[in-house]
């Protein structure tokens, strides 16, 4: 399953979630509504339809009030998420070797994927081995592991862990989990309300002596606890018919990603030996158990599991395993600790690096959307460890990956001009600290670029949404200082610009916009002849380039109208994107292999091509993973 079909089937998971959502609201108001109209007969009251139809808006009123008052409080992104299930943020100078480690591993697997560096939590109360990621958009992830992970599990299972989780994201099943969360518990509050009042109830008929208000209460409570059990079982139902199937996707990409079963195989071994399980406690384990990496609470029927049988699990990667098998783990078998080059994120010098062959050349780059291999991991692994340790402290602090950035934009044409702005907006101080930044990343080279931004956003995208606008808008005072925005500026404040907005309403940025099917086929038409113009040197070659992405949009393409490019390249540039963003998956599937055509026309990618093919994927996104230049 590609990265497309994956994201059209969590979509098709939501309808479903909806349906059932809505069906078992039904029954639940249905039943309500029974045991309110008992109460009023048992009350000497005669149950009239008015008094019914009152008694069913409530409670529609409280289901759904109940999930979209539970939806919003998730709404604020994966970090949030993480704090409310008693997870603490990995602070960006730990000497804790152990969350070096996971700092890395998590780090790495960013750059391999083409998106973000994710807010990395872990939860320390918890002694179970286990993860989840959350969050509504690449930009507002989060990836969170129970302190027993980190102690018990050694790199490679630890990657094994991470890589499962990097799937999710990818495969947008976390966005779709947070949105069950939201749905189950506006189900299952009614049981809860159901049990207080029999709480509460059973004080009151002590003191009543069983009057009939007392006796009334208990009905009321017992009534809506029995139904409450409805919504339980309709979101144990629901998480497992969308969970687990999902779960053996993600431990297939997680063997891709990494290219060897051991790792995460093993981590699944140590669950099934360790006394503690993947047991969480601190919070509640039924609200969450579809987001973990394994169940979280003790094993359920087979029909209401969110995650298959860590046996079959382990099976599925390794056929000959049986539960004999299964090792004894005790706790004291932390984790070994990283080589200190390793844990530090950097290496003497700047290795040469090896670059891979291009995807894009022989027609697959649209495969390796939120698909990364083993060969993006290692060359990620690679860019990590041989940035400077300058640098990459830098990126780890909020104030050094704010003037971080800013040395990113910098135009050696323009530098002069671009710093008398920065002195005037920073102070000379922060203009200096901008300025070594500028000299060092000059001197790393350009393929350094972009993964820097991807380890740096975490420290910008806690710095408030002042800061963030503020930051906006001097990126753009500097890209226009010269009157023009080129191409090499407009693609990192596009990228910039995007995640940022995540970070801010990651809700509202996970909505697809609907655009018309005119509308997308003219911006997809004008992106493809900025692409062509971009790559190409002479008008012939551009016009082949052109036509060769143009042919795989069918027989309406051949039909449009098509004008020659006329005005600002970025301006129009900026258009298309807006509007191609409200493409559905196979549209941007069709549009990817349109532009990767486009581009791989004359056989070559230069380094202007690749940045734009990234920034065209990420504003739609779809995470690309490093594409080298060739040229």
């Amino acid at each position: 399953m590609n990265f497309f079909d994956a994201q059209d089937q969590a979509r098709r998971a939501t309808r479903w979630l909806v349906i059932v959502y809505v069906v078992s609201t039904l029954l639940i108001v249905a039943g309500v509504t029974t045991v309110f109209a008992a109460v009023l007969y048992q009350s000497g009251i005669a149950p009239t339809p008015s008094l019914l139809a009152i008694a069913a808006f409530l409670t529609t009123l409280v289901i759904v009030g109940s999930s979209i008052f539970k939806t919003a409080l998730l709404s604020g992104g994966g970090g949030k998420v993480a704090e409310q299930m008693g997870g603490t943020l990995v602070p960006a100078e730990t000497t804790d070797p152990l969350l070096g480690r996971l700092r890395n591993v998590v780090e790495e697997m960013s750059i391999a994927s083409g998106m973000p560096v994710p807010d990395i939590y872990v939860l320390e109360k918890e002694q179970g081995i286990n993860a989840f990621a959350a969050g509504f958009t690449p930009g507002d992830a989060a990836v969170a592991v129970t302190r027993g992970t980190l102690e018990i599990l050694d790199r490679d299972e630890l990657q094994g862990v991470i890589a499962h989780e990097f799937s999710h994201i990818l495969n947008g099943d976390m966005r779709l989990n947070i949105r069950m969360m939201g749905v189950l518990f506006g189900i299952m509050v009614v049981g809860l309300i159901g049990r207080t009042i029999l709480r509460g109830g059973r004080y009151s008929s002590i003191s009543a002596r069983r009057s009939n208000n007392a006796s009334g209460a208990i009905i009321v409570g017992l009534g809506l606890t029995l139904l409450g059990w409805i919504g339980v079982f309709f979101s144990r139902v629901i998480k497992a018919a969308v969970s687990r199937q999902r779960e053996f996707l993600a431990d297939a990409s997680a063997v891709q990603f990494t290219r060897q079963t051991d790792g995460i195989a093993d981590a699944l071994k140590k669950i099934g030996g360790y006394k503690a399980h993947s047991y969480i406690n601190a919070t509640d384990p039924e609200e969450v158990s579809h987001m973990l990496f394994a169940g979280g609470l003790p094993k359920l029927a087979s029909l209401f599991a969110t995650h298959p049988p860590l046996t079959d699990r382990i099976r599925a990667l390794q056929p000959g395993f049986t539960e004999a098998d299964y090792p004894h783990v005790e706790r004291i078998q932390a984790g070994e600790t990283e080589r200190p080059a390793q844990a530090s994120g950097f290496a003497a010098g700047t290795e040469t690096i090896a670059t891979p062959a291009a995807a894009l050349i022989d027609g697959s780059v649209a495969g390796t959307i939120g698909r990364p291999t083993a060969e993006h991991l290692g060359l990620a692994q690679q860019l990590h460890r041989s940035i400077p340790q300058g640098i990459f402290k830098a990126a780890h602090s909020p104030s050094g990956a704010y003037l971080l950035t800013i040395a990113l934009i910098i135009d050696p044409d323009f530098a002069d001009r671009q710093f008398t702005i920065i002195e005037s907006k920073l102070g000379d101080v922060r203009a200096l600290q901008v300025r070594e930044y500028y000299d060092a990343l000059q001197e790393l080279g350009a393929r350094y670029w972009l993964p820097i931004l991807e380890i740096a956003f975490p420290a910008l995208r806690h710095g408030g949404d002042e800061n963030h606008a503020f930051l906006v808008d001097l990126i753009k005072q500097l890209a226009e200082v010269d009157g023009q925005i080129d191409l090499r500026e407009y693609c990192f404040y596009r990228i910039i610009s995007a995640h940022l907005a995540q970070a801010a309403a990651p809700s509202k940025q996970a909505k697809q916009n609907r655009v018309s099917r005119s509308a997308a086929r003219r911006a997809a038409v004008e992106l493809l002849r900025i692409v062509a113009d971009q790559g190409n040197d002479d008008e012939k070659s551009r016009e082949r380039a052109f036509n060769a992405g143009l042919r795989l949009f069918g027989d309406w393409a051949g039909q449009m109208q098509v004008p020659k490019n006329s005005g600002d390249t970025v301006q129009r540039l900026d258009g298309a994107l807006d509007v191609l963003r409200g493409l559905n998956s196979p549209g941007r599937k069709s549009l990817v292999d349109a532009v990767a055509k486009t581009i791989a026309y004359d056989d070559r990618l230069t380094l202007r091509e690749a940045e734009l093919l990234r920034t065209i994927c990420a504003t739609l996104d779809c995470p690309l993973p490093p594409v080298i230049s060739m040229a």
